[in-house]
Parts: C-alpha cells; sequence; structure tokens
C-alpha cells in the first residue's frame, strides 16, 4: 500500500509541494491542479510527482452533478468530464465525486438520496460522465457515505452492475460506511466484507477513524487516526492484500500540524504495509 494524505500542504512550486509529500512520508498523492488550470502547470505537477517517485491517487472533484438546479448541474457534470478527463492523462488510478443530491446541501442527509428515481438519475449521470470522457487509463468512482449511494459493499456493487461501464470502479472509504451500532462494534466483519464483494476493483481508499459517543442517541463521530476504535491496521492489511500499491489517503485535518502528527501516528500503527 502507498499512504499519502488529502492536503497538498503549504507549497510554492511542484518541486516543492512534491518535497513536502515526500518529508510526510507519502508514496501517492491527490493531484492538487484542476482541469481548468493551464497545460503546462498540469504538467509541471505530473512531472514533479513522477521525478519524486509519487503515485497519483486520485482527482477529486467534489461538485453536486445532480443539483436540482439545472444550470448548475450542467456546469458540474461537465466539470465532472473534465476533471475525469484529467485523471487520465495523469495517469490517475481514479477520479472520485460523491453521488450528490437534490437538497439544499450538496452532500446533505435527505430521504429522497434513497429514492428510486434517484437512484436512476445517479446510474444516468454516472453513465453521462463515463461515455462523454471517453478516457482509457483511468475509472470514474463515487466514495461511499453514510447518508448517500452507496452506504455499503452490496449496494456498490449493484451499481457496477446497474451503471454497466467498465470505468466505472470503487472507491473504499469503509469508514464513511460506519453509519450503524452493527458496523462499529463489527468492523473486522464490514471490513471483511468490502474486500470479498468489491476486491480488486477498488481503486484507492481514505482512510481516518470513527468514535461512539456516549451521549445519547446513537452518535457516530468521525475522528483522526487514533482517537476512536475503528480497526486502521486491520482495514489496511486487507486492502494491502487486494493490490500492494493501493493508495490508502489520511483526510478531514485542519492543519499542516496535524497531517504530519497523525501521519506519524499511521507510519508506526501501519508499519510494514507501507
Amino acid at each position: 500500500m502507498r499512504l499519502g494524505t488529502s492536503s497538498p500542504l503549504v507549497y510554492d512550486s511542484a518541486v516543492h509541494w512534491a518535497d513536502n509529500q515526500i518529508k510526510l512520508g507519502c508514496k501517492t498523492v491527490v493531484f492538487p491542479v484542476q482541469s481548468s488550470e493551464p497545460e503546462s502547470k498540469i504538467i509541471e505537477y505530473k512531472e514533479a510527482a513522477d521525478k519524486a517517485g509519487l503515485s497519483v491517487a486520485e482527482v477529486g472533484i467534489w461538485r453536486n452533478a445532480l443539483s436540482s438546479d439545472s444550470q448548475e448541474k450542467k456546469q458540474n457534470i461537465d466539470y465532472c468530464v473534465e476533471q475525469l478527463r484529467l485523471a487520465d492523462y495523469v495517469g490517475a488510478r481514479c477520479c472520485v465525486n460523491v453521488a450528490g443530491t437534490t437538497g439544499p446541501i450538496w452532500d446533505g442527509a435527505y430521504k429522497e438520496n434513497f429514492s428510486d428515481d434517484m437512484r436512476k438519475d445517479i446510474v444516468s449521470m454516472v453513465r453521462e460522465i463515463i461515455d462523454r470522457a471517453d478516457v482509457k487509463n483511468t475509472f470514474f468512482t463515487l466514495e461511499p457515505m453514510p447518508w448517500m449511494v452507496p452506504t455499503s459493499p452490496k449496494d456498490y456493487l449493484r451499481l457496477i452492475e446497474e451503471v454497466d461501464r467498465d470505468r466505472f470502479a470503487v472507491h473504499m472509504d469503509a469508514i464513511n460506511m460506519i453509519n450503524s451500532i452493527d458496523r462499529y462494534f463489527n468492523a473486522k466483519e464490514f471490513i471483511d466484507e468490502c474486500a470479498e464483494l468489491l476486491g480488486n476493483r477498488i481503486r484507492s481508499c481514505h482512510i481516518k477513524d470513527v468514535h461512539l459517543s456516549p451521549e445519547f442517541t446513537v452518535r457516530l463521530e468521525e475522528c483522526a487516526p487514533g482517537q476512536g476504535e475503528f480497526p486502521l491496521r486491520y482495514y489496511a492489511e486487507k486492502m494491502n492484500a487486494i493490490d500492494s500499491d493501493m493508495p490508502v489517503i489520511l483526510e478531514h485535518l485542519k492543519t499542516d500540524e496535524e497531517y504530519y502528527k497523525y501521519m506519524e501516528y499511521l507510519k508506526e500503527e501501519l508499519n510494514g504495509l507501507y
């Protein structure tokens, strides 16, 4: 496996960016340049990553391709297509977004997220992005969410069958799918299920932690690695067994200092795997 982070850290050039990633202990990166930026800059950052021996794990999207605003939806789907083409150009293992929603919060929890009509829209959206981008070297993926399709490995497998496109694959965030007490207390069994059902379809992973708060009712809170109870090493071992070059990306920390701190924790916890 290859450790990386979702943060580019503070940097002032392509070489500085790559050097910082290496100093942090990364062996893979989330590409920090957008498809709308000059091709020369894209090439500069790709070459800096290559020279430093850093694979490109992901190109992120993080826009709502199901917006109820038709103009915003069109713009965001166009952006998805261009980001997927960028991922193909730089040799990223995948391009990743969340499914999206028609609600006012782009990644929010709504009952409508699980309606039959919404599922049809998700399938249609994914097909359109893949068909228009026509990529050969990368994959489009959807990050699982606690309250948005897909919420389980079985649901992801069903979605793959519904989309029916070779360039649709899996982005794994097992922690995002810990949305029940059963999965929280039986996390290893849930990780086993993810690995068994999705296996070599998995292109990249996120890692963090989850903590059960003592307050009522059930409160499952995302937290930094080691601040919760998720079996991080077991998770990493399962992903590494699928692919020894699997990207495992630390995310959702607030400062460079936190990324340095918790990368050190992960390097110790995952010793011998990365």
